[in-house]
C-alpha cells in the first residue's frame, strides 16, 4: 500500500484523512475536481454516514462542509450535527460542520438564515473553476433556504436531490425525504437551476447484506465500526420494522456516486414534479427541466467505497 501508515506506528486520531488519501496513489488533476456540500439528516436512518465517508474520501471531491438537515423527531437537527462530527472525527477529516434549519420552511419565515443556509450561499458565490455540488441526502430545508435568500445561487451550483417517487408513478407511497418538507422541495425542483434528482426507485437498489458489511467494512478503523454498529443499532430498533431481515439500502450513496461519475447510472430530462402534500406529483406545464435518473450502477458505488475504506484504514 506504498506509503501507508501502519496503525501500531501511530494512534489514528492522529493521522488525518488527508495523510491517509495518500495511500491512494492515482493523482486526480485539478481541472477534475469538484466543491461539494453535503446536507444531510445523518441521524435518521444509517445510510448517510456511509455517504459522507465516500465523499470525504474521494480526492476528486473537496468537501467543503456538511450540514445538518432536520427530520421527523423534535431535536433532529442537532442529532444529525452530533453524528455528523462522530463520522469526521472517526475518519480523522478536518471539515466545518453547519448546523441548519429545526424544521420545516413553513415553520421558521422570517427567520434569520441558518448557519448551513449561510454557508451554501458563501460557497456558491465564490469565485472558483472547480463547480460546486450540493448533495441533499435528507430534507432539503437548507438548500431552500439559501435559494430563497440569494436566488442568483442557483447559476452556480448543481443540487443532487436523494428523494421523490418515480416520474409518472400513478400510485405512489409517502416518500421520507421529499416529505419532510414539501414546500423546500417545491423551491428546489422549481428553481431553475441545474437539478438531479434520484428518486426512491432508483435509490432503493442499492443494498449490501450485514455479513458483507461485517466482512468488508467493519474491520477498518474506527469508521468501519462506526459504520457497522451505528447500522446495527438502527436496525435492532422499531424504526426498522419495516426493513428486510439482513440486508440494508445505502440509499444516499448515489448522490455521491453520480458527482463522481454521472453517467454510473441512465437518467432522461423531463419537466419537474410538483410534490403534494402525500408525496404525489402534479405536473405544472411550465415546469423547468430537470435531469432524473431510472437507475444506478450499484456495484461501482459500493466498491468504489469499500475500496476506499479499505485501502485508507486497512
Amino acid at each position: 500500500m506504498g506509503e501507508m501508515i501502519k496503525e501500531q506506528e501511530m494512534s489514528s486520531s492522529k493521522i488525518t484523512l488527508e495523510q491517509r488519501k495518500a495511500s491512494l496513489r492515482y493523482h486526480v488533476q485539478e481541472y477534475r475536481k469538484r466543491r461539494v456540500i453535503i446536507d444531510t439528516d445523518a441521524a435518521c436512518e444509517a445510510d448517510d454516514p456511509f455517504a459522507i465517508a465516500q465523499a470525504l474520501m474521494s480526492k476528486m471531491l473537496e468537501v467543503k462542509g456538511i450540514c445538518a438537515e432536520h427530520f421527523v423527531e423534535e431535536g433532529s437537527m442537532e442529532q444529525s450535527y452530533e453524528m455528523i462530527c462522530r463520522v469526521t472525527e472517526a475518519m480523522g477529516a478536518e471539515v466545518p460542520v453547519l448546523r441548519g434549519q429545526t424544521g420545516k420552511m413553513s415553520e421558521h419565515h422570517g427567520e434569520p438564515m441558518t448557519e448551513a443556509a449561510q454557508f451554501i450561499v458563501g460557497e456558491a458565490m465564490k469565485e472558483d473553476d472547480k463547480p460546486l455540488f450540493v448533495l441533499c441526502i435528507g430534507a432539503v430545508t437548507n438548500v431552500a433556504e439559501a435559494i430563497r435568500a440569494k436566488s442568483e445561487i442557483v447559476d452556480r451550483m448543481t443540487v443532487v436531490c436523494i428523494g421523490g417517487n418515480p416520474i409518472g408513478c400513478e400510485k405512489p407511497g409517502w416518500e421520507f425525504n421529499f416529505g419532510n418538507d414539501v414546500e423546500a422541495a417545491n423551491t428546489v425542483l422549481h428553481c431553475g437551476g441545474d437539478i438531479w434528482l434520484i428518486p426512491n426507485n432508483v435509490y432503493g437498489t442499492m443494498h449490501i447484506g450485514f455479513g458483507e458489511i461485517q466482512r468488508r467494512i467493519a474491520p477498518y478503523g474506527e469508521i468501519g465500526r462506526l459504520l457497522y454498529e451505528n447500522l446495527i443499532s438502527f436496525y435492532e430498533t422499531e424504526n426498522a420494522s419495516w426493513s428486510a431481515g439482513e440486508s440494508w439500502s445505502l440509499g444516499d450513496s448515489p448522490a455521491v456516486g453520480v458527482t463522481l461519475e454521472p453517467n454510473c447510472g441512465s437518467f432522461m430530462y423531463c419537466k419537474a414534479p410538483e410534490v403534494q402534500e402525500d408525496t404525489s406529483y402534479h405536473y405544472p406545464e411550465n415546469s423547468p427541466q430537470i435531469r432524473v435518473y431510472t437507475s444506478i450502477n450499484s456495484r461501482f458505488i459500493i466498491e468504489d467505497f469499500i475500496s476506499k475504506l479499505q485501502i485508507l484504514y486497512g
